[in-house]
């Protein structure tokens, strides 16, 4: 005896309909119109609701240490946050320190993990290393669930690798099913035109995105994708941001190539204008790679239209602005790189997708939802409504209006990026596993609460 849902609209991916849900323990034991309330031992009518798989962020940074600070969400603010914006998983990012193994940095982001996720949580692993034993590290990895691997062409001498190291990392991931995530910016390039900015006087925050020009975003994007190809392998282009690199992976897509690439809401809703802010407020918009021109929105919509993007995700990586951004008040290349968006990214597109008539409703749950668990190996366990899956469920009220604000939102962070952005649709319940974790904007259930993710390696799947 369980939990029925009933006279909602389910969505997912693929179609829309009128339906219930009968939840049984941690599962969905099944979904159709007309099941007896008798079935179940508590019931919950959702009528004029849609009903959603848990959304799935696949790109955080909780706990991340990161320009002599630490992001100020750990892993029970971040999760709590996520949980009440709508979200039910998320894969963050252990970081392999040079010279030490991937299982150091694996226990280590277990640690932090433990005792506090409020929701289910899988980690990709940041590569810095792969001298001595790097490359068998990789297989050790994805025997423990770890199915993705991040690699940096930018942050010279911090978490920057050369090709040859990039490389390698396919060639393995070729053999052992596991997808390797790229940060695609000419690191090399833009270090010379930051040093050249600075030794001019140029330290404001707007400089931060003036150094870092969309051609070396599309070089590298166009780079990671030549090198994938070479090695056989698949790859996923993490934070695009512009429409030039849109164009490498479209022109990739269009060949046959197996290139993913994921965008976040700031890239579809903001621009360098943010950085111009007076003062040094434009230091709340310092993240990597930064805003773009605003011809550059449109773009990237249409790419998620086109599913030449196929995931949105939040790169939420927040750092408090009064006590935080301002280490880098008199030289932009030290503000802590990173903006709050855990807790927003279903709000803001539902309104600005879905309501505004630039993605449907099924596109919108495949983006937030269906594509990442595809893409990092957590479907159909999650990602979508199905007897079987987890009971990942979000009642979704599509005319709840919001207004998103630091005053109100439950990121540990003093601002919000998206500050007075009015939205309308919002999680009325959302069910963890079956759990009920989430009623109107409330957190009920448990730090530590959160479960391993132990994803799968695709292997030949990618073609």
């Amino acid at each position: 005896m369980g939990l029925l849902i009933r006279n909602g609209t389910v969505v997912t991916a693929e179609k829309s309909f009128a339906a219930d849900i009968l939840v049984e323990g941690e599962t969905i034991k099944e979904i159709r119109a007309g099941i007896a309330a008798a079935t179940a031992h508590k019931t919950l009518d959702a009528t004029g609701m849609l009903l959603l798989p848990g959304g799935i962020d696949a790109h955080t940074h909780l706990d991340m240490p990161f320009g002599g600070t630490t992001s100020s969400d750990d892993f029970e603010t971040g999760t709590r946050a996520a949980a009440i914006g709508g979200t039910t998983s998320i894969v963050d990012f252990a970081i392999q320190g040079r010279g030490t193994k991937m299982r150091d940095a694996l226990d280590t982001w277990w640690k932090k993990a433990q005792n506090k996720a409020c929701i289910d949580y899988g980690l990709h692993m940041i590569v810095t290393d792969l001298g001595g034993a790097g490359l068998e590290d990789m297989d050790e990895m994805v025997k423990e669930g770890v199915a993705s691997f991040k690699l940096f062409m930018a942050y010279p001498n911090v978490l920057m690798v050369d090709d040859a190291t990039i490389f390698k990392a396919l060639k393995q991931t070729s053999k052992n099913g596991a997808l390797i995530c790229m940060h695609a910016e000419n690191g090399s390039v833009i270090d010379v035109i930051v040093q050249q900015a600075l030794a001019d006087g140029k330290t404001a925050p707007v400089y931060h995105a003036l150094t870092r020009p969309t051609i070396a975003e599309a070089e590298a994007v166009n780079r990671a994708i030549a090198l994938a190809e070479i090695a056989h392998a698949p790859v996923y282009i993490v934070h695009l941001s512009s429409e030039a690199a849109l164009n490498q992976v479209r022109e990739a897509r269009s060949r046959g190539v197996p290139a993913f690439a994921e965008t976040c809401p700031q890239y579809l809703l903001l621009s360098i204008d943010e950085l111009k802010r007076p003062g040094f407020e434009g230091a709340k918009y310092v993240f990597t790679p930064p805003l773009r021109e605003k011809e550059n929105l449109p773009k990237l919509w249409d790419g998620l239209k086109d599913d030449n993007l196929q995931v949105v995700s939040t790169d939420h990586c927040p750092f408090c602005f009064e006590d935080q951004k301002v280490l880098g008040k008199d030289d932009f290349t030290k503000i802590p790189n990173g903006g709050p968006g855990i807790e927003n990214r279903l709000h803001l597109l539902h309104h600005h997708g879905v309501n505004e008539g630039k993605i449907t409703l099924n596109r919108f749950v495949e983006i937030v939802s269906t594509a990442p668990a595809r893409i990092f190996g957590m479907y159909p366990k999650k990602g979508t409504l199905a007897a079987g899956s987890d009971a990942d469920i979000v009642v979704w009220d599509p005319k709840a209006e919001h207004t998103i604000s630091a005053k109100t939102h439950n990121m540990r962070v003093d601002y919000s990026m998206f500050e007075g952005f009015r939205v309308r649709g919002n999680a009325r319940q959302v069910f963890s596993r079956g759990e009920q974790i989430v009623e109107n904007g409330k957190y009920l259930g448990k730090a530590g609460r959160g479960s391993y993710l132990r994803r799968t390696a695709r292997g030949g799947a990618w073609a």
